[in-house]
């Protein structure tokens, strides 16, 4: 019986707050929603809300899968599993930058289509909007 790869698996989290959307400068020049791995014994959904309080100082309430895709990242030469979940901001303190990252910034949904950015990224953060705008204000 052949054996399946095995994937990374990163659980990103679209946030938008005030009609911006928080986003993450990696170190390939990218811009990246806030999140990670997922840690044993964790739900995705926590994963998530810990992934953005670590990498912004943002608490989170964590909302819907949004999308899911393979994401080769062609300078690692890996695939990568990408969920990606809409999360409520809690609080409206500024983000903080750490040290995973180079830049830090918050976006307009129009701003968003001139960053360089993987497709699925892009994707998400569209739909977020979408459903932001016609759920009951929270």
């Amino acid at each position: 019986m052949p054996t399946q790869p095995a994937y990374p698996i990163s659980i990103k989290g679209v946030v938008v707050r005030e009609g911006r959307v928080l986003l993450l400068k990696n170190e390939r020049d990218e811009w990246e929603l806030p999140g990670g791995r997922i840690e044993p014994g964790e739900t995705p959904e926590e994963c998530v809300a810990r992934e953005i309080a670590e990498e912004t100082r943002w608490t989170v309430t964590t909302g819907p899968i949004l999308d899911t895709w393979m994401y080769y990242i062609s300078v690692a030469e890996k695939n990568v599993f990408i969920v990606t979940y809409g999360c409520y901001p809690d609080s409206d303190t500024a983000p903080v930058l750490s040290h995973e990252h180079k830049e830090i910034g918050l976006f307009t949904e129009h701003e968003v289509d001139g960053l360089t950015m993987p497709d699925g990224y892009r994707r998400s953060i569209t739909t977020w909007f979408t459903r932001l705008s016609t759920e009951p204000v929270r």
